[in-house]
C-alpha cells in the first residue's frame, strides 16, 4: 500500500490558558512496534512449518512469547548458540543449531512495501519512535533498514528489557521525556497493547501496515483518501 492521497494533520486539544483558548497537538511521539507493524516478520508463519500438528499462528506466537529462551535472547542474556540450542530443545526441532538461526535470520523479510514513505510522511509532524523486541541478530538489520525514517530506537537487547513488562515502556517513556498521554503506541500482539494502556500510552493494536493506516486515520493523525491507496 502506497502513501498516495494521504494528508497529514494533527488533531486539536483545546484548553484554557490566562482566559484565552489554544490548542496543542494530542500527540507529540508515534511509537512502533515493527515486527507485524511496519516489517514482514515470518517468524510464527516459518516456525509453524517446522512443527508438528501445524498449529496455529495465534498458538506459535504464544509459545514464543513466553519462552525463557526467547527472552533471554531478546535481553541480550545469552549467545546466538545458547539461544539456538534452547528454541531447538524447547521445539522439538528436527535442525542443527547453524542450520536454525541461518533460517532465523532469514525470519525479518523488511519493511512493508509503503512503510518507509509513511513513516517519512508521519515524521514531518511528528517524533517518530521504535519499541521492538529483537536480538543481536536481527537489531543491526532492523536498524539499517528504517533509520532514515525513525528518530529513536528502543530494542529489547540493547537495554536488557522485553515487551510486556511494565518497565520497558516507563523506559520508553522516561528517555521521550514525554508525558505518556502523548505517545500513541501501536503493536500487533494484544498483551503489549494491554501493557502499554498500563503505562500510560494511548495503545493500539495494528496487524500489518493496512491495520495501521486504519488507527492512524481513526485517530486523526492521516487523512486517508481510500480511492488514493487503491492505486
Amino acid at each position: 500500500m502506497h502513501p498516495i492521497g494521504r494528508r497529514l494533520f494533527r488533531r486539536p486539544v483545546f484548553f484554557f490558558e490566562d482566559g484565552e483558548v489554544t490548542r496543542e497537538t494530542e500527540f507529540e511521539v508515534l511509537l512502533f512496534d515493527l515486527g507485524g507493524v511496519l516489517m514482514d516478520f515470518a517468524g510464527f508463519e516459518e516456525l509453524g512449518k517446522l512443527l508438528p500438528g501445524a498449529p496455529h499462528r495465534s498458538e506459535i506466537r504464544d509459545r514464543w512469547i513466553r519462552s525463557k529462551t526467547v527472552q533471554l535472547f531478546e535481553r541480550g542474556k545469552i549467545t546466538p548458540r545458547h539461544f539456538a540450542d534452547g528454541v531447538i530443545e524447547e521445539f522439538q526441532l528436527d535442525l542443527a543449531p547453524k542450520e536454525f538461526l541461518t533460517k532465523f535470520v532469514k525470519w525479518a523479510r523488511g519493511p512493508y512495501p509503503g512503510a518507509i514513505s509513511l513513516l517519512r510522511s508521519l515524521r514531518s509532524e511528528y517524533r517518530i519512535a521504535a519499541l521492538s523486541n529483537s536480538n543481536e541478530l536481527h537489531t543491526p538489520l532492523h536498524r539499517r533498514r528504517f533509520e532514515d525514517a525513525i528518530d529513536s530506537f528502543f530494542f529489547s537487547d540493547e537495554i536488557g528489557l522485553v515487551k510486556p513488562d511494565g518497565e520497558i515502556f516507563d523506559f520508553v517513556i522516561h528517555n521521550l521525556a514525554v508525558g505518556p498521554q502523548r505517545i500513541a503506541f501501536f503493536d500487533d500482539t494484544p498483551v503489549n497493547v494491554e501493557a502499554a494502556r498500563e503505562a500510560g500510552l494511548e495503545a493500539h493494536r495494528a496487524d500489518g501496515l493496512a491495520a495501521l493506516e486504519a488507527q492512524l486515520h481513526g485517530l486523526g493523525i492521516i487523512d486517508r483518501n481510500l480511492e488514493g491507496d487503491k492505486q
